[in-house]
């Protein structure tokens, strides 16, 4: 199911539709993330996004806040943020009735409504948001809350395994997503870098030259494995009709929001449900 909801939530960094609210919202480059994804916590200072984001550098996140607050309220980049995705998604869905995104929208609903917020901030403050009127607005605020649920959970998992920002970086960089694509985009210096790489190789999780080694494999899938079944709540609490009709009504918006996004993301999106 996560390969069906991520891309909802995604197209709010990649659509043009979102980043021409930002900018009109006079919010350009990283402030309008750190304004958009941060708002439902409020006019925060840096230091509970530097926790809550967890990959981000702490001096990225010092730049935009709590700075960006002078130009944007919380509530008017919560605005922005969903005025942009609606926007994006009409445009994705334009060939769906709206009798199907009614349908998908109350199903993914109802399955937001089965989230165990315990620990787990970003979805919580989502899931307390005011649910929109249209239904694209429903489902890209539903979708997000699932996705915030599922980060959170990933983070806990992260650290109970005792890895910090950087080191989770270094070592998807090892495996999968290009150190060109996550450093610059989570703002870590190069010596932060390579001090992480150095604490991953004399963990065992890398070789000298900075390959996975099999036992930081072996450790990293039972994090994914964490992350996913402390995710699965509402898959278990929906009943397997009810799963299965919501996969088969999201599949086609998934596949357009894939359709709009980069071949390689610093999200770690998942790969292109089939």
């Amino acid at each position: 199911m996560w390969t069906h909801f991520e891309p909802v939530h995604a197209i709010t960094y990649f659509h043009p539709r979102p980043q021409a609210a930002y900018e009109a919202a006079g919010l350009r480059g990283w402030r309008s993330y750190f304004a958009a994804r941060s708002a439902p916590l409020g006019p925060v200072e840096a230091a509970p996004v530097v926790a809550a984001f967890f990959g981000f550098a702490p001096a990225m996140v010092a730049r935009a806040l709590p700075s960006v607050w002078h130009l944007v309220s919380p509530e008017d980049a919560l605005h922005t943020r969903l005025t942009g995705a609606v926007q994006a998604l009409a445009e994705l869905t334009y060939d769906l009735p709206e009798a199907h995104l009614t349908e998908l929208a109350e199903l993914l609903e109802a399955a937001a409504d089965h989230l165990d917020h315990s620990g787990r901030i970003l979805g919580a403050v989502n899931a307390a948001l005011p649910r929109p009127e249209q239904s694209l607005g429903r489902l890209w605020q539903a979708a997000t809350t699932l996705r915030e649920h599922r980060g959170d959970g990933h983070v806990a998992a992260l650290v109970a395994a005792g890895l910090d920002g950087p080191e989770s970086l270094v070592w998807r960089a090892s495996i999968d997503l290009p150190r060109q694509v996550l450093q610059p985009y989570r703002g870590w210096t190069d010596e932060e870098w390579q001090a992480a790489a150095d604490r991953l190789t004399a963990r065992g999780w890398l070789t000298a030259d900075g390959k996975p080694t099999e036992a930081g494999r072996t450790a990293y899938q039972a994090i994914e494995e964490t992350t996913d079944r402390t995710a699965a709540g509402p898959w278990r609490a929906l009943d397997p009709t009810e799963t299965g009709r919501l996969r088969e009504l999201l599949a086609p918006v998934a596949h357009a929001c894939y359709a709009v996004l980069p071949p390689v993301t610093p999200h770690g999106l998942p790969a292109p449900i089939r």
